[in-house]
């Protein structure tokens, strides 16, 4: 193209051609690449801050349900693993769910009260699918939960002054001081069923029955573990009762 003679030319142009532009135009050229790199930031940003948002709103959600799900009477905490969730949240598919939960009370049967407290709970499900607004089937469920043997003694309506100890891997010392008795008995902690241990007395230490009152023989019935799960394992450790339940293609629903 041929330079218009009769067009007068810029301050920054000579006859020698053109030369190094002023320092306006030279802050427009650099401007313009910054812009790029605070818009990125910022839709990134944004973009962490609705993936945080809508984890734990899901999360507040699956906590309701996983408390209808296992007859708790508080709602656990949930944390869902991964990063990013919308991910997972799209295709309703996720990987590791932790729920985890202290001194809850649940309702049991056959136990003399009726109910059951958890000093604590630590459950992880692998493989979580969501399945309409109410359930969901989980690949791999593992859980924990630990009995005080406070909460053991409440649940099986062993008598006032009767304390119950660690005595072995599943074996409970009863110290009475009952009536005028002052000794002590042994009690065997078992797993009598998929759902269901067992508190029987096999040494009672000279001791009447009488005065044992349920502590000689009673069950504690856990119906709200979810489909596919059973308890796997009791012990009896310094704390209370341990509680291992496992299950393959569970199911969670309200």
């Amino acid at each position: 193209m041929t330079a218009d003679p009769t067009r007068p030319l810029p301050e920054w142009w000579d006859q020698q051609g053109p030369q190094r532009p002023p320092p306006v135009l030279r802050r427009r050229r650099r401007r313009g690449p910054l812009i790029a790199v605070i818009t990125l930031i910022v839709i990134l940003v944004l973009l962490v801050v609705s993936d945080r948002a809508a984890n734990a709103y899901t999360e507040n959600q699956m906590a309701s349900q996983v408390q209808s799900s296992l007859g708790l009477s508080g709602k656990p905490d949930v944390t869902i693993q991964g990063f990013p969730f919308w991910t997972q949240l799209i295709a309703r598919d996720f990987k590791t769910v932790n729920v985890t939960a202290s001194n809850e009370t649940i309702t049991v049967s056959q136990a003399p009260s009726g109910l059951l407290e958890i000093a604590n709970l630590d459950a992880t499900m692998h493989g979580m699918h969501i399945h309409g607004l109410n359930s969901a089937t989980v690949d791999q469920f593992n859980a924990s939960a630990l009995i005080t043997f406070t909460a053991l003694a409440n649940a099986g309506g062993v008598p006032q002054g009767i304390t119950l100890s660690p005595d072995g891997p599943n074996q409970v010392k009863a110290t009475v001081s009952v009536l005028g008795f002052s000794d002590s008995a042994v009690a065997k902690v078992t797993q009598s069923g998929p759902n269901q241990i067992n508190v029987q007395v096999t040494d009672s230490g000279g001791i009447p029955s009488s005065v044992l009152g349920s502590l000689s023989n009673f069950n504690i019935s856990i119906p709200k573990l979810p489909a596919g799960v059973s308890i796997q394992s009791v012990s009896v450790t310094q704390q209370g009762i341990r509680i291992i339940a496992v299950g393959h293609d569970a199911t969670l629903s309200r």
